[in-house]
């Protein structure tokens, strides 16, 4: 009697149901939305720094870098200087609080900031560029200390178109 071999025999062998390829399935359309395109607004001309800088991005630049310089003006560190008192508190580390102009409180200088008692305004063209300058760099007498809280209030009311006159 010969011997078989179940692995040698000559039939097909049948793979088992967890080796057996199972047919792909076609993805699933999804339904396309039709994007309605917005018409664009046209964009500004890039008319200014060879070519790659609108109006607004220049005058944008300029006005970073007057504000940059303004930092080191000497009347903000002097009206810093004036609004200085005595630490008084138990933190041995801190040697200053700053009084705010208009709530009077003590802050850490960290909470504080100089504030242009008459805003400094827009710098959107040339014209612009000479007032801008002059209340930027102001002396003393156009400066404060706020705390942040006081400051902000004020560039809300500012923006709104509100002047207070504190």
């Amino acid at each position: 009697m010969p011997l078989s071999l179940p692995h040698l025999s000559s039939k097909p062998r049948e793979a088992p149901e967890t080796f057996v390829k199972q047919p792909k399935k076609p993805p699933k359309k999804k339904a396309v939305k039709k994007a309605v395109k917005k018409p664009r607004a046209p964009k500004a001309p890039k008319t200014r720094c060879s070519g790659t800088m609108t109006e607004a991005q220049f005058f944008s630049f300029i006005r970073s870098a007057l504000r940059q310089k303004s930092r080191r003006w000497k009347p903000l560190y002097d009206c810093l200087n004036e609004a200085k008192v005595p630490y008084t508190g138990d933190n041995k580390r801190r040697k200053w609080s700053f009084r705010c102009a208009i709530c009077k409180g003590l802050f850490e200088q960290k909470q504080v900031s100089v504030d242009h008692v008459v805003s400094c305004g827009s710098l959107r063209s040339f014209d612009d560029l000479p007032g801008f300058a002059s209340r930027l760099f102001c002396e003393r007498s156009g400066l404060r200390v706020l705390c942040n809280e006081c400051h902000k209030v004020r560039t809300e009311e500012e923006r709104n178109g509100h002047h207070s006159s504190d």
